[in-house]
């Protein structure tokens, strides 16, 4: 590998970010509910280890608002891996606690230039989404991780935001 090439573990986190985009969304649209939480497990355990990946590399980069961001990310989706056997409803506080969790990250990796524009906006949007629908679930409003169009809407632009932050762990160097 060239000077400036993804590094094994830039391409783990890559593969661990687009396993958990593909399955997570898989599983908030598929109807069968054992089904669903395999999907959500493994989706779950992809993102773990892929942000957890993220928050060393950026740590040792300096860019601390960032690290900071993914390491609440891997505290957030450790809460939803938490509740998933526990069914749509039986999930609902952990799931609640998790988005809230996601949505900090997704603010706090969205507020530094690391990312491209359009990573760091679908970021913001899918915070947004995943802050509005974690309180409406403190506010006794049943919203099941699969209800539409909240919090549903926020999955795509979640996935985009992977997306965005594969594209940066693996385009050539500038």
């Amino acid at each position: 590998m060239g000077a400036g090439a993804p590094q094994q573990l830039d391409i783990v986190a890559a593969v661990g970010l687009a396993i958990g985009g593909v399955f997570g969304l898989a599983g908030a649209f598929v109807g069968q509910a054992e089904l669903r939480q395999e999907l959500w497990a493994i989706d779950g355990v992809a993102l773990v280890v892929a942000t957890a990946l993220l928050t060393v590399k950026f740590l040792r980069q300096g860019d601390d608002c960032v690290a900071a961001g993914f390491l609440v990310f891997v505290a957030g989706e450790s809460l939803l891996l938490s509740g998933n056997a526990a069914g749509l409803q039986g999930s609902l506080p952990s799931y609640a606690g998790g988005i809230a969790l996601w949505s900090a990250s997704l603010v706090m990796t969205s507020v530094a230039p690391t990312f491209a524009v359009w990573t760091r906006l679908t970021g913001v949007l899918a915070a947004l989404v995943f802050a509005i629908t974690a309180v409406q679930i403190s506010w006794n409003i049943p919203l099941l991780p699969t209800a539409a169009p909240l919090p549903s809407i926020g999955y795509p632009f979640l996935v985009a935001t992977f997306a965005g932050w594969i594209w940066r762990l693996l385009r050539p160097p500038t």
